[in-house]
């Protein structure tokens, strides 16, 4: 019996054991130590409160079970690991790292499934992560972090799942309009995406939506970026992606995709100094000079495609799970934010060292 009570004592956790494990996690270099040290999330914390208590009356009480800023960190860590949203909640019952990230204690109530879908779902209705992301890259431009050293473009697809329609019905989507049995059927309409479209590229059909991005040549940090359906032509999206307060004056590079003479003109026209990669044709092909010139312009363009490889390899962020282009892009937005994030952390542990 005293030998119970002993084992029973003795494998009673107190709070320097708590405090023992986690220095143990920094050791191993846990990244969200990193991401706390270094990104001041309460930055965001105005404009979520001010979006999330809009039109509500909280002097009788019922304020929120969950804080905002926190939940926003949530989503972040979600997207880092290409977590669902079910594996997100055990991940927060079950990982002592995301606790510590979040500043959670082990009796502290945790959301569920349904509240990070729920928060995400209510940021993707305002465009608010849009404007969190604006709210960064000002801090980033105001810290002359950034310093408009030139910019480049670039996009990736980001895949859905597959939606499995008929021919007839892929037609009339593709026309915009929607199946009259879908109509009648609300159930089936809420599990198809009408905005993800099919997309063939280097010989393989995706489908999906594309995230065009505009990024910093020197940082490799985004500046900017453009959410469409996978078949919309990375060139058409060069009017979008670039703006002539912020890029007058700078070189944009980008591959021969938004080269053309009306692009051309377009940058022009911003003060923006061409770096687009010229283009062979059919009938005329690229001199030997122009294949040099382009093989200079790659050394800086080739720099963004750094950025999709750590969202394809670290993040595994080309594949999402959701319907309709409103959430596509608070998801894609969202990566891109996350990237920025780890990003910032490199800069500052190379600028340390």
């Amino acid at each position: 019996m005293t030998a119970n009570k002993h084992i029973t004592k003795s494998n009673q956790r107190g709070f320097f054991d708590e405090q023992d494990h986690m220095e143990k996690l920094s050791q191993y270099k846990d990244p969200l130590d990193f991401l706390n040290k270094h990104i001041p999330f309460d930055m965001f914390r105005t404009e979520l409160e001010k979006y999330f208590t809009q039109g509500k009356d909280y002097s009788k009480g019922g304020r929120p079970a969950f804080d905002y800023v926190m939940m926003f960190k949530i989503l972040v860590v979600q997207r880092y690991y290409g977590l669902s949203d079910d594996a997100m909640e055990f991940a927060l019952v079950d990982r002592s790292s995301f606790k510590r990230f979040l500043g959670l204690g082990l009796t502290d109530k945790l959301p569920d499934a349904k509240t990070i879908w729920n928060f995400r779902d209510q940021l993707s209705k305002g465009s608010m992560v849009e404007k969190l992301f604006e709210k960064l890259d000002q801090r980033l431009h105001d810290q002359r972090i950034i310093i408009k050293s030139g910019k480049m473009i670039d996009a990736s697809i980001v895949e859905t799942p597959i939606q499995r329609n008929s021919r007839d019905e892929n037609q009339q989507i593709k026309e915009g309009n929607i199946p009259d049995d879908w109509k009648e059927n609300p159930n089936k309409l809420r599990q198809k995406d009408t905005d993800a479209k099919w997309v063939t590229h280097n010989g393989k059909d995706h489908f999906g939506y594309k995230d065009h991005i505009k990024a910093d040549t020197k940082t490799k940090l985004i500046t900017g970026y453009q959410v469409t359906s996978a078949q919309v032509h990375d060139g058409q999206m060069l009017d979008a992606l670039t703006d002539e307060q912020q890029d007058h004056h700078q070189t944009l590079h980008g591959d021969s995709a938004y080269r053309s003479t009306e692009n051309q003109q377009l940058l022009r026209k911003k003060n923006i100094t061409s770096r687009i990669h010229e283009k062979g044709y059919r009938n005329k092909p690229l001199t030997q000079k122009q294949i040099q010139r382009n093989h200079r312009k790659s050394k800086i363009r080739s720099r963004i495609e750094h950025i999709f490889g750590f969202m394809t390899n670290t993040m595994h962020a080309m594949y999402i799970r959701c319907r309709g282009l409103t959430r596509a892009k608070a998801i894609i937005g969202l990566n891109n934010l996350t990237y920025n994030f780890f990003r910032i952390i490199q800069l500052k542990v190379c600028l340390k060292g």
